[in-house]
């Protein structure tokens, strides 16, 4: 297939496609730094959670079907349609508010609503993006710009809280008289971005002919959301806003479990699923997937608990934990930018995906002691995380693309974004069960995560003045939760040691006769 394209319609439509990658990347680091804001002017402490909470529950499980009906229709007007409700989503964020109640809904309220939609158009925009990357070059030469993703990603990691701060304090102005505030910048800045994009998608790109025919699964899709949106919200809620053990808890993972189930038995019978079951007979398919959700589970129990520890325990104020976390970003823009280039030399991704894995575990191995580690040492720690976690951030999709037939390459792709999603959710959500757990341990079950918070304030911690015995209880909770990201770690590290080595493919194979029935 790649010779059908010329090198210039490639490299304008890589260019548009890391547009459309940086707008998915900032979105998820742009908006934390403007949120004490938002809710400030909102009056929506009591939602905060929801702002984050609407977009990872609309992006999760919309990225398979995106991924179906690009297989059906076509990488190319699925994208322009994502873009589309992505940018929608944005500008009406952005006006969250601006007008008061709408329709009975408050501005706090506007802002979730849109959010979900946001996240609507968002779930189109990694999964169709690396799949046309899978449609335009062959798997050998996909792994240099898996590499560049990678970096986009990690890059956007260190951009984002920096921009958005910079809006949310310096952005506020005045048009036609009227103020609006710095935070809504943050969702207006994607505005100009989607445009660009547009115009060199629907310009610039060629149509890719890679499309199948058949109905879409419409009871498939529904049941697909009827399972994971409940799951999504009990893992996204428990252990704080609701009791796991309460009946909301129970009652949500039940649903989900049925609806789970009536899923995978719709799946078998149609004849077009929006996942295909005989994909779970592809060992490269399972393998890949399941390391990607282990190592997705783990880095988030890293990344999510460690600026809390730094903060809390070590006594040292935002600015500086946020610059603490920059090598592990860095880590991962030079591990994923080397490993691509190393991946298309060599044609093997085992290797690099293996050894990723085990970096990221001798990275994480001393901080299962934090007591006994300067904010130095730990910023090195970091930086090896970031190296290990850099390779496998694009290899396990690379993986799964090079295992499956043309046909299958949006699914394929679809479903390795769907379930490192998934496991960044439950990665949450078990450590944050975790460290209450290991808090109501500590001294006898004396301290929780609300008496620190209520210490960190009147101590000042924040401000830089470190309690010891906010040190010593956290430092013995998030060991606790970096002992258990160790042990993930240790069965992805397993995981990965069963994915098949196969050679990834220098030639696009023929295109398969386009069938109506699986």
């Amino acid at each position: 297939m790649t010779g059908q394209f010329t090198d210039t319609e490639r490299r304008t439509t890589l260019a548009g496609l890391m547009i459309v990658f940086l707008l998915s990347a900032l979105d998820q680091t742009i908006v934390s730094t403007a949120m004490p804001r938002i809710i400030s002017e909102l009056h929506g402490l009591t939602l905060y959670s929801w702002v984050t909470t609407a977009y990872l529950l609309s992006s999760t499980v919309m990225v398979p079907i995106w991924g179906k009906l690009g297989d059906i229709y076509g990488r190319k007007p699925i994208l322009v349609i994502g873009i589309s409700i992505f940018m929608v989503g944005s500008w009406l964020s952005g006006l969250s508010g601006e007008f008061g109640t709408v329709a009975g809904m408050s501005g706090m309220v506007q802002l979730i609503v849109f959010r979900a939609l946001q996240g609507i158009g968002g779930g189109a925009l990694f999964t169709t993006a690396f799949a046309i990357i899978a449609d335009l070059y062959p798997p050998r030469e996909r792994g240099k710009f898996a590499g560049i993703f990678g970096s986009v990603f990690g890059l956007s990691s260190v951009l984002g809280p920096l921009i958005g701060g910079y809006f949310t304090d310096h952005g506020t102005v005045t048009l036609a008289g009227h103020m609006v505030a710095g935070w809504r910048w943050v969702f207006y800045v994607n505005l100009p971005l989607c445009l660009l994009s547009l115009f060199m998608i629907m310009v610039k790109m060629p149509t890719l002919p890679h499309q199948r025919s058949g109905s879409i699964d419409f009871l498939g899709a529904a049941l697909l959301i009827a399972a994971f949106v409940p799951l999504l919200l009990a893992l996204s809620l428990g252990g704080h806003d609701i009791a796991w053990t309460s009946p909301q808890s129970i009652g949500l993972f039940l649903g989900a479990a049925v609806a789970l189930a009536l899923f995978v038995y719709v799946e078998s019978k149609v004849s077009n699923p929006i996942l295909p079951l005989r994909l779970f007979t592809n060992r490269t398919f399972v393998t890949a997937n399941l390391a990607a959700f282990l190592i997705s589970m783990a880095f988030m129990g890293v990344a999510v608990f460690l600026p809390l520890y730094m903060q809390l325990g070590l006594g040292v104020d935002a600015t500086t934990s946020g610059l603490a976390m920059l090598p592990l970003m860095g880590g991962m823009i030079v591990g994923s930018s080397v490993s691509g280039v190393l991946v298309t030399r060599t044609g093997k991704y085992k290797p690099f995906m293996l050894g990723g894995a085990v970096l990221l575990l001798i990275g994480v191995l001393p901080m299962t002691h934090l007591a006994s580690l300067s904010l130095g040492l730990l910023c090195g720690l970091l930086l090896v995380v970031g190296v290990g976690l850099g390779p496998n951030h694009s290899l396990f999709n690379l993986a799964s693309q090079n295992a499956v037939t043309p046909r299958d390459i949006g699914v394929a792709t679809s479903s390795n974004q769907f379930f490192r999603q998934i496991g960044s959710t439950v990665g949450v959500a078990m450590a944050g069960a975790l460290l209450t757990t290991q808090l109501a341990n500590y001294g006898g079950g004396k301290l929780d995560l609300g008496a620190l918070q209520g210490m960190a304030l009147e101590t000042g911690v924040v401000g830089g003045h470190r309690d010891p015995a906010l040190g010593q209880a956290l430092s013995f909770a998030v060991s606790g939760v970096m002992q258990a990201a160790l042990a993930v770690i240790v069965l992805g590290v397993i995981v990965i040691l069963f994915v098949p080595a196969l050679p990834l493919r220098s030639r696009m194979p023929a295109q398969e006769p386009v069938l109506e029935k699986e």
